[in-house]
């Protein structure tokens, strides 16, 4: 139970009480600011707490909005401060600097106001939600009040709720497909008490029992998988939905709402191979290489994004002019947004490929598309990158450095050589290129592969000798995602033995989960996974060069039983010390981080 604090007057016939209470606040008044003090005082520290101003008018989702997002530690609108238990103390100091000295005669006229701008002053950040149409007031005078609540009846704050419900940046096919009927069953779970986790879990479930569908290889069997991932996915939008409906935003649903869709989509994939391969159709490389290339956009935007968010810089290039040129053009604000093929476009047309067509078809073209969209967009962002003016912060070159992912062996040649001349992410690629096209184009077993893995290795560790702080360092990460997730491709297809394929594919989801789960850290602000968990799973070039050597000592069969070792003890290794994580990060309250952008 949070506590109010209503200050000032008491106004005949105001639901200012009713409304808090229906937030789930325990209401007390206070008759003097001595008496606040002592109230506040008497609230357990582990209780939220608000000082309202018993004169407010406004919506009750303005006050939920201002007194209930559990995002943050201190929150305002006009009439009304909140502070969470970390910010408590502040709330307090702000409190008796706005009562004035000991004795004094104070009023408790506008004190939730003064408190806010006093934690203001000694730095605290308090938030202030966008209120839009809402209203949150202060009357001062019955007249004013009588405009107030005029004003309050012009709005529908219900509808407004809704509205906000739905992300401001999306795609066109969830804006217009999706979200239209998705806020209905979020507004629909909220008033049955169903949380965000549940119905992210049932997502999740719904796509896997699509995979499921989709593994049996009948054409009743695709018929359905396409339309439960288009319930999944539906599902997958009434989460956030749900989130932002109720306002509930938490660590581990952030978590969870992240690592479902990839876990999803991925599912998906392997289900249409093996429906492909009860049909006598073998397309565990198309799946796989599907996985690969989607997962090297996500940690290309990934790591465009943390390189540049410290950035202050405005980007005057003719680039970043030409695309707001396109952005004040309706529709070809929506044609972007489709042609980098995010998640609502890229689940409906794995859904309708899935129902009319072959597996083989669904991924091929999946395929082509995620291709050209991750040209279109990696193309856009190196003409940014070469053209911005803007220094690289330190926070931002160890994210770069993180999410590089180097362990032991190359972590000890950076080390070794200083002021390498060329720059880094070209280093990076004629490491990654050579450890890649010399699996693809020798045969299994060749010991060429270890001398490519070794010159690989070599190259990680000098490409990050210095701080990742040039204006194209941000490709450093994908250049090494595709080369350990490419080499375990090649090297696989190249066993051609039953199951090498399989194996590797369960290989490289292990390891992607480890990447995306440092990205959700980064981006959380709880800093990377420990060093001792990179060194233990050996770290990128650990693991490509333990591949390599699988491929060149082992035959083929025992190649496909050591992928496998490999991907079950990274899998065990990173999900156990990742959920603990989580879990312990959710029950200490750290900050949730939910994607309000475009989806990928």
């Amino acid at each position: 139970m949070s506590t109010a604090i209503l200050t000032g007057q008491p106004v005949p016939g105001s639901p200012l009480e009713g409304d808090l209470r229906s937030l789930g606040f325990d209401v007390r008044v206070a008759s003097d600011a001595a008496d606040a003090e002592t109230l506040l005082a008497a609230v357990p520290g582990d209780q939220r707490v608000a000082v309202v101003d018993a004169r407010f008018v406004g919506h009750v989702h303005a006050l939920r909005l201002a007194l209930t997002d559990p995002r943050f530690a201190a929150c305002a609108v006009p009439g009304a401060v909140t502070a969470k238990p970390e910010a408590r103390p502040e709330l307090t100091r702000a409190l008796r600097a706005s009562a004035g000295p000991a004795g004094a005669v104070v009023t408790l006229d506008a004190l939730p106001d003064d408190i806010a701008a006093a934690m203001e002053s000694g730095a605290t950040d308090v938030h202030r939600p966008d209120l839009g149409t809402l209203v949150a007031t202060v009357p001062s005078d019955p007249q004013s009040r009588n405009e107030a609540r005029q004003a309050v009846a012009a709005v529908d704050d219900e509808a407004v709720r809704l509205r906000t419900a739905v992300k401001s940046r999306d795609g066109f096919f969830t804006t217009y497909c999706i979200s239209p009927y998705s806020r209905y069953i979020a507004r629909w779970c909220a008033r049955r008490g169903l949380t965000p986790n549940q119905v992210t879990t049932a997502s999740l479930l719904t796509a896997l029992i699509a995979a499921g569908c989709a593994a049996t290889g009948t054409r009743g069997g695709f018929v359905a998988a396409g339309l439960l991932l288009l319930v999944s996915f539906v599902l997958d939008c009434t989460d956030g939905q749900l989130a932002r409906y109720s306002l509930q935003y938490s660590t581990l649903g952030a978590w969870l709402d992240a690592t479902f869709d990839r876990a999803k989509e991925y599912a998906y994939y392997a289900g249409l191979a093996l429906g492909a391969a009860r049909g006598g159709d073998d397309v565990w490389a198309l799946a796989l290489g599907a996985m690969v290339l989607q997962t090297c956009r996500h940690v290309v935007d990934f790591a465009f994004n943390e390189a540049n968010s410290d950035s202050t810089a405005t980007n005057t290039s003719p680039t970043a002019a030409l695309s707001d040129k396109l952005d004040s053009v309706g529709w070809t604000v929506w044609l972007r947004r489709m042609i980098v093929l995010p998640i609502g476009e890229r689940w409906a047309m794995i859904a309708v490929l899935t129902a009319v067509t072959t597996p083989r078809i669904t991924l091929v073209v999946l395929l082509i598309g995620c291709a050209l969209a991750a040209c279109y967009t990696t193309a856009g962002r190196v003409l940014r990158s070469v053209t911005r003016k803007a220094a690289r912060t330190d926070r931002a070159a160890l994210a770069l450095s993180d999410l590089a992912d180097n362990g032991l062996l190359a972590d000890s040649f950076a080390a070794l050589k200083r002021g390498w001349p060329l720059p880094a992410p070209v280093i990076a690629l004629i490491g990654g290129a050579a450890i890649v096209a010399v699996g693809a184009f020798t045969s299994y077993g060749s010991p060429w592969v270890v001398v490519a893995a070794v010159v690989h290795v070599v190259l990680s560790g000098l490409a990050l000798s210095r701080p990742l702080k040039a204006p194209l360092d941000w490709l450093v990460p994908p250049f090494f995602r595709a080369a350990e997730y490419g080499t375990i491709l090649v090297l696989a297809a190249n066993a051609d033995v039953n199951g090498a394929l399989p194996a590797a594919f369960g290989l490289v989801a292990a390891v992607a989960y480890h990447h995306y789960d440092t990205v959700y850290r980064i981006k959380g602000g709880t800093g990377a996974p420990p060093r001792r968990l990179v060194r233990s799973i050996g770290g990128q070039d650990g693991r490509t060069l333990v591949v390599a050597l699988a491929a060149t000592l082992l035959p083929a069969s025992d190649f496909t039983v050591a992928l496998t070792a490999l991907a079950v003890a990274v899998a065990l290794v990173v999900l156990v010390e990742s959920i603990s994580f989580w879990v312990t990060a959710h029950k200490r309250g750290a900050p949730a981080v939910h994607d309000e952008g475009e989806p990928a």
